[in-house]
C-alpha cells in the first residue's frame, strides 16, 4: 500500500476525515475530476485487494461506499454539467436482483460501491421481470447490467432475460454481470453472462474495467 497516493491510501484505510480534506484541497487546487477519481478507484481497488485477502470484511466494504458517496458530493462542482458516466473512466450500471427473488442487501452493497466509484446506478430494485431491464437498457443507454441472485429456483429468470435481450435487439449493446449468493462462474457461462462477481468489490473491478476499455484513446503526441 505504500505506493498508493494519499487519498487512495486514505480510503483504503477507512480514513473518511483525512480523505474528506485531500479531496477539498484537491478540489480547490483545481485537480481534474479524473485524476481524483482515479486515486478513490485505487484505494477502492485495494481495499478489495484487502477484502480478498482476509484484512477486511463486508461492514468495512459498507464503510467504505458511505465514505466515496460523501467524497462524491465533494466533486460535484468538478462533476456539474456532465453526467457521471460521461466522466472519463466511469460507466452506467442498470442493477436488479432477478424476477421472483426479493433479496436486496448484496444488490445494494454493489450500487452502493459502485456509486462511491464514480459510476452512474439505476438500480431498478427487486423481482426484476426481463421486460422492465429491457426497458431499462432501451431507455438508459447503459454499459452493463448488473443482475442479482440469491435463489437457485431463480436461475431461469437470468436465462429469461438474456433471451429478451436477444428478441429486443438489445444483448449486443450491454456487458451483463450476474452475482449473489446463488451465482457461479458456472452458471453465467450456462445463461450466457459475460461476466460473473462473487463480491462487491468484484463487480466495481469489473464494471471499471468496462469503462476504461471504451474509453476514447488519446491522441498521440507529437
Amino acid at each position: 500500500m505504500n505506493e498508493l497516493g494519499n487519498l487512495a491510501m486514505a480510503l483504503c484505510t477507512l480514513n473518511g476525515n483525512e480523505a474528506k480534506r485531500l479531496v477539498k484541497t484537491m478540489v480547490e487546487e483545481g485537480v481534474p475530476a479524473s485524476q481524483i477519481l482515479s486515486q478513490c478507484h485505487a484505494g477502492m481497488a485495494s481495499l478489495g485487494k484487502r477484502f480478498d485477502d482476509g484484512e477486511c470484511f463486508i461492514p468495512e466494504l459498507i464503510l467504505a461506499g458511505k465514505i466515496m458517496e460523501d467524497l462524491m458530493g465533494d466533486l460535484e462542482p468538478l462533476l456539474k454539467g456532465s453526467s457521471p458516466a460521461s466522466e472519463e473512466g466511469a460507466a452506467r450500471v442498470v442493477l436488479g436482483t432477478v424476477q421472483n427473488d426479493i433479496h436486496n442487501i448484496g444488490k445494494d452493497i454493489v450500487a452502493m460501491m459502485l456509486r462511491g466509484s464514480g459510476h452512474e446506478v439505476i438500480d431498478l430494485g427487486i423481482d426484476v421481470a426481463p421486460s422492465r431491464f429491457v426497458e431499462a437498457v432501451q431507455i438508459h443507454k447503459p454499459q452493463v447490467v448488473g443482475m442479482s441472485v440469491l435463489l437457485t429456483t431463480c436461475y431461469k429468470s437470468i436465462t429469461n432475460t438474456l433471451e429478451a435481450f436477444r428478441q429486443a435487439g438489445v444483448r449486443e449493446q450491454v456487458a451483463v454481470m450476474v452475482g449473489g449468493a446463488a451465482a457461479s462462474q458456472l452458471l453465467a457461462d450456462k445463461t450466457g453472462c459475460d461476466f460473473y462477481g462473487q463480491t462487491a468489490v468484484d463487480a466495481v473491478t469489473i464494471v471499471s474495467r468496462i469503462a476504461d476499455s471504451q474509453r476514447p484513446a488519446s491522441p498521440a503526441n507529437g
